[in-house]
């Protein structure tokens, strides 16, 4: 059974109405003994009015893959675009915003607000965004009102998706007495449509491209009370999930695939704040459920008419921070989370595809709690040393696993150094260690799992990082940013499984301003990801090994030239370089490589911007993208006997773009 909106994650839904931050500044100071009315500032600038600036383009994109709109953010041909900043301020605290980002493109999103300061406040929300994969994708069948055509010739088929966010709130406060009032609501709207890659048995399996067609609808909604030292919020969510497509049929069998069901959910919470002395408590509570309550395809062996899916979730989080001195500060919390899955529990016939399943058995709901708590401490040495240590630990229980109780600590301290002229150092290490009960097959899978196996999320591990951060200023004209990082995990305890890995990598970043008209940079990073992993070929101990590598590189340049055409035409540069690549080797007998995946990207923009006046401006750009990528696994459509793929959805394109802008700035 597949989730759109899987529910235990939908039960980690944050508050996004949070409560507003204690303001202790002068504006909130009580001046209703000070009379005002015969005030007047005779120098102060008037500031109301509109101010911002409002920018009208077309963009025209050349491309022979699709996948180049993930780049330059639009599809072939020509599109108009829309950017604007507007803001207006007036009288007796009335303001207003409208802003455009890209109006008109593959990824765009704009918003209004309006309101008064201190009383009331409105807004509307749209978000376009976009994610395109492959438009040569090869299929055999073809979908149109709810059925799966086959066809007789492979057919090409667009991979990609498309969301639409549309979204309105209001909120409103007052002050009565010492105590802000705030009551807020929100609610927006999600459509997803498009088609991407899926795969069933009928009876053989066959890959093909699977239309996507939802609705997503959120309504938030709270209220916030605020004092001089304290503050509360109380919050209400709810989502719901609507699948337009309830299944899928070929022309000779019916309901033979099925979506993503239809689901809800809802959570109620409650946040506090209070500030004593120089200690602020915070503390957060919520409760939520999820239900799932699907009806289900009729097949032969399922005794479920409908899915009676429930997950009741509880979350609690608890935080104190003190600032004892001028140079020690405390802070700690404690995180409680649990969840309750109160979903059906049937049984269902099992599959015999190595004569060691078979016979009934019923499906295990899992249950999760975790208890996690932190404690830090920061203390500034003298003006150029600063150390801060924590110790962090996480306790989580699982129901009907493999492991069913997990443990993991870690130990970490920061330093920052600041004795060196024009210099700043931060160094941060940490060890963690992960152990548990004893580890054992669970009892759903005993008989089908060697018991020599750890799956790598619940085995035994310890985890070794570090990192650096050095910020150097050697000239005025030059700014130097590099950090380092490395972590090796090792699981010593493993058999079967992933025994060890190696991250590491750096990025480095150089401004330069070389004067007041010609400013440029320097960007270059790589990473390395090295992993080892032994298996057993006879349900037994280990007889192969697979090592896997991989190598990721960034480099980049980039220069800005002003002060030409009498301070009217300013031209740039942007160069971006990215490489990865993946390998895998596997020793078994004899050491093969498994082939690799390889990809590259050259993406390049050169500008001009022309001052028409003070106001006016016009700008020309072009945007040049060489994108390419070969992954061993793809294989052809019918290449391999009794399976039928979507071809090799590889890329190798070269891409161009031309947007041409005129702005207007509004004083």
């Amino acid at each position: 059974m597949k989730y759109q909106l899987n529910l235990i994650t939908l039960a980690l839904v944050s508050v996004s109405g949070t409560p507003m931050a204690v303001d202790f500044s002068v504006n909130k100071a009580n001046t209703s003994g000070v009379h005002t009315d015969k005030f007047q500032c005779k120098r102060c600038p008037d500031t109301t009015g509109y101010r911002g600036s409002v920018e009208l383009g077309a963009a025209y994109s050349d491309s022979d893959d699709i996948h180049s709109a993930e780049a330059l953010n639009s599809e072939d041909g020509t599109h108009g675009v829309l950017n604007a900043d507007v803001q207006y301020r007036g009288k007796a605290g009335y303001r207003a915003k409208a802003q455009a980002i890209n109006l008109g493109l593959a990824n765009s999103r704009a918003h209004l607000e309006a309101g008064k300061v201190g009383s009331y406040q409105a807004e509307l929300d749209y978000r376009q965004l976009s994610q395109y994969q492959h438009d040569n994708a090869k299929s055999n069948l073809w979908y149109a009102d709810g059925t799966l055509t086959p066809s007789g010739q492979v057919q090409t088929q667009e991979l990609s998706l498309k969301r639409k966010q549309v979204g309105m709130g209001l909120a409103a406060g007052h002050r009565w007495g010492e105590q802000d009032y705030q009551v807020f609501a929100r609610y927006s709207q999600e459509e997803k449509t498009g088609y991407q890659s899926a795969s069933m048995v009928t009876p053989r399996p066959i890959n093909f491209g699977k239309p996507v067609d939802t609705k997503t609808d959120k309504l938030n909604t709270g209220l916030n009370i605020g004092g001089q030292n304290w503050l509360t919020s109380l919050n209400y969510q709810y989502r719901e999930f609507d699948n337009q497509i309830d299944s899928l049929s070929l022309t000779y069998l019916d309901d033979l695939y099925t979506p993503e069901p239809d689901n809800s959910a809802y959570q109620l919470s409650l946040a506090g704040q209070y500030r004593l002395g120089r200690t602020v408590i915070n503390a957060h509570f919520a409760q939520g459920r999820m239900i799932q309550d699907a009806e289900l395809i009729q097949v032969s062996g399922n005794p479920v008419q409908n899915w009676d899916g429930q997950v009741d979730s509880m979350d609690g989080k608890l935080s104190i921070n003190s600032i004892l001195d001028n140079r020690l500060r405390l802070d700690g919390n404690i995180i409680y989370s649990k969840r309750d899955n109160r979903s059906s529990v049937w049984e269902f016939a099992q599959l015999e595809p190595n004569g060691v399943g078979g016979a009934f058995k019923q499906n295990v709901p899992l249950d999760t709690e975790k208890l996690g708590y932190k404690f830090n401490f920061s203390y500034r040495i003298n003006g150029d040393y600063r150390l801060m240590a924590g110790f962090d630990r996480e306790e989580l229980e699982r129901s009907n696993s493999d492991r069913e109780q997990t443990d993991e600590s870690i130990v970490w301290t920061k330093l920052d150094i600041r004795s060196f002229e024009g210099s700043k150092l931060k160094l941060k290490a940490s060890y963690s260690q992960r152990d548990g009960c004893e580890y054992q097959a669970g009892a759903q899978t005993s008989s089908i799992s060697n018991p020599l196996l750890r799956k790598y999320y619940l085995a035994d591990r310890d985890r070794s990082e570090f990192e650096a951060r050095f910020i150097h200023l050697p000239t005025d004209w030059i700014n130097v940013n590099f950090v380092g990082r490395y972590a090796e995990d090792d699981y010593s305890d493993t058999q079967l499984g992933l025994t060890s890995a190696k991250d590491y990598g750096y990025d480095l970043n150089i401004t330069l301003q070389f004067d007041k008209r010609l400013n440029g940079y320097v960007i270059a990073g790589q990473q390395w990801i090295e992993s080892q992993q032994n298996g057993s070929q006879r349900f037994s101990t280990a007889d192969w090994s697979a090592k896997v590598e991989d190598e990721f590189i960034n480099l980049g340049a980039g220069m800005n030239y002003t002060g030409l055409m009498q301070d009217k035409l300013s031209l740039g540069l942007d160069y971006l370089f990215a490489n990865s690549n993946s390998d895998k080797q596997v020793s078994y007998v004899i050491t093969e490589p498994q082939g690799d995946y390889y990809s590259y990207n050259h993406s390049a923009e050169v500008y001009a911007n022309y001052l028409l006046s003070d106001l006016m401006a016009v700008r020309l750009g072009y945007r040049y993208e060489r994108y390419y990528d070969t992954d061993n696994a793809q294989v052809d459509v019918n290449a391999i006997d009794g399976l039928t793929t979507q071809g090799k959805l590889n890329h190798n394109y070269n891409a161009h773009q031309v947007m041409l802008s005129f702005s207007y700035q509004l004083r």
